[in-house]
């Protein structure tokens, strides 16, 4: 059985002021393509399809799209799980229609999928609260799928029902997975962990999570859970969260974060993108192979010494997205930025790293003039980022926004 893995799609978010749509327009064509050419059996998305509890409705399109290409007109099942960024409703709530179509959405750790039949063979063969058993098209063997969608402790508290510690969530969380995997998990089937969850291994330095993510070890996330709480019976542990790709375990069974498809932060810049192949028997050790995505635009850092050597870089890096910082004397000019700005179509964020201390102790106490009104403050701001004046449709805006908060 070949099980594509990934995760972190994030439609709709943005890098900044740069939308970052066609992009993922481009690497969903990719996925799609990956699962024919590697005639991919079942697909695994681990959470967070979404950036936002109210994504855009173009957002919304693409994912339905995507994920109706992948399903192969029913022949090749897709189980999508919500992440942290994910309503579990808007993720469920397509369920009845995309089950006619080969997708199973799960938006809370206690959702049951009800069993049915599609005309292209998929059948479920039974269910249970965070369970589920497919028999693929032409399959000998079952596949069995303990999912365990992104819920905070709350409701996680509500699906294991318990009121304590972080450490009883922990064990209860594994007493339920191994009870499932005790009643459903045999050596006659391909048996898989999927969920959204911070896993580390015991004993071992916590991961860093995504620069901008919103994190989930944090007071009202679900906490670490660790690899040892992993049923023996499970041959591979699909994880979303982590936006980097990389093995969180590799013995006696894989667990892997697939990472993200694309760079969503320059805290990721660098790094290689890709999907996750899996080859699984029953019974037998799984083979994991990574696939390279390469149809995202890169994200670069750069620090130049002087505005000159930036404009030379930025010429010959016209196709990345890019965090700039100037190493100056003094602070960049309106000028200055506004050549940057103009030398480069996605420039993110320019820096200005001042290394002479009495022009930045002068700077930064001229900088902010509190006795200013509102309205020129702002205007002092958007000066200062964008290295032009706001046009009325923005002072609009403002003042509007401004109206609201009194």
């Amino acid at each position: 059985m070949r099980i594509l893995h990934t995760a972190d799609w994030h439609l709709g978010k943005r890098l900044d002021d740069f939308p970052r749509l066609e992009e993922q327009r481009e690497v969903m064509e990719e996925i799609c393509e990956i699962a024919e050419q590697e005639a991919a059996d079942v697909v695994l998305v681990a959470g967070d399809l979404f950036d936002t509890f109210n994504p855009p409705t173009e957002a919304v399109d693409l994912l339905y799209r995507t994920l109706k290409r992948l399903t192969a007109e029913g022949r090749r099942p897709v189980i999508a799980i919500a992440g942290n960024h994910d309503s579990p409703d808007r993720i469920e709530a397509p369920d009845p229609l995309a089950r006619e179509c080969g997708i199973i959405f799960a938006g809370y750790p206690h959702t049951v999928v009800p069993p049915y039949l599609l005309e292209s063979g998929l059948r479920i063969l039974q269910s249970d609260k965070g369970f589920v058993e497919l028999l693929l098209p032409d399959a000998s063997a079952p596949l069995r799928i303990l999912f365990t969608p992104y819920a905070n402790e709350y409701r996680l508290k509500t699906f294991l029902g318990l009121e304590e510690s972080e450490e009883e969530l922990r064990s209860l969380l594994q007493e339920r997975w191994q009870q499932l995997a005790d009643r459903y998990c045999d050596q006659m089937g391909v048996n898989i962990l999927l969920t959204h969850l911070f896993v580390a291994r015991r004993g071992a330095p916590l991961p860093e999570e995504p620069e901008e993510e919103k994190p989930i070890l944090q007071v009202g996330g679900a906490q670490a859970v660790y690899t040892d709480n992993i049923p023996a019976q499970i041959q591979y542990t699909a994880l979303g969260h982590l936006h980097r790709m990389h093995f969180v375990e590799k013995e006696p069974s894989p667990v892997c974060y697939s990472g993200s498809p694309l760079s969503y932060s320059f805290a990721e810049a660098g790094q290689q993108k890709q999907l996750l192949m899996i080859n699984l028997e029953p019974g037998k050790a799984a083979v994991v192979r990574e696939i390279p995505l390469t149809r995202s635009k890169p994200l670069l850092r750069k620090k130049a010494k002087g505005v000159e050597e930036a404009l030379q870089w930025l010429s010959e890096n016209r196709d990345a997205l890019v965090e700039l910082t100037i190493v100056t004397d003094s602070f960049l000019t309106a000028m200055e930025r506004k050549a940057l700005l103009a030398a480069h179509p996605a420039i993110v964020s320019i820096i200005p790293e001042v290394t002479d201390a009495v022009t930045l102790r002068e700077g930064t106490s001229e900088q902010i003039d509190l006795s200013k009104g509102m309205e020129a403050l702002f205007r002092d701001y958007f000066l200062h980022e964008k290295g032009q004046e706001p046009n009325e449709e923005i002072m609009q805006l403002f003042h509007e926004i401004l109206a609201e908060e009194e």
